[in-house]
């Protein structure tokens, strides 16, 4: 696959193929001959309005965080769909999202269920993703953080 560079000197990602998709969606950077990703992709590019999260968990308005690993994935990428939506943001304008687990081990074993509450708020749109074990989040109890980018379309 072949990437082309912004013109001038404006900053910024990599142009898509051509202006009209570029203004129109995100571009899947996937280089010639790797294997496809499941569930992921490698790389995002993108113009647009950048909308950025911060680091986002599984709990309610009250503060109330849902209880276990499953249960809080469900209401983070919830809340996430939210925040994105504040902005006039749809799931399809995501290019990253960063994954902050307790235990890798838990993802791993849920990758089913989780697949399932992925596509159930987000759809089949995978962006460029990380996923990261940590020893433990700021709220003590919360067993996931996840950081979302989106772009949204000129």
């Amino acid at each position: 696959m072949t990437v082309t560079t912004p013109k001038g000197s404006r900053l910024g990602v990599p142009s898509c193929a051509t202006e009209d998709v570029a203004s129109a969606e995100a571009q899947v950077l996937q280089p010639s001959g790797w294997p496809m990703p499941k569930g992921y992709a490698n790389g995002m590019a993108a113009e647009g309005r950048i909308v950025v999260t911060g680091g986002v968990i599984g709990w309610d308005t009250q503060e109330r965080l849902a209880d276990g690993f499953v249960a809080q994935v469900r209401q983070t990428l919830s809340n996430i769909a939210e925040i994105l939506a504040e902005a006039g943001a749809r799931p399809e304008h995501l290019v990253r999202l960063t994954w902050y687990v307790v235990d890798i081990e838990e993802y791993l074993t849920n990758l089913k269920e989780l697949g399932q509450i992925y596509r159930a708020i987000f759809g089949t749109h995978y962006p460029a993703m990380a996923l990261v074990q940590v020893v433990r989040l700021v709220e003590k109890a919360a067993c996931v953080e996840v950081e979302a980018t989106a772009v949204i379309p000129r």
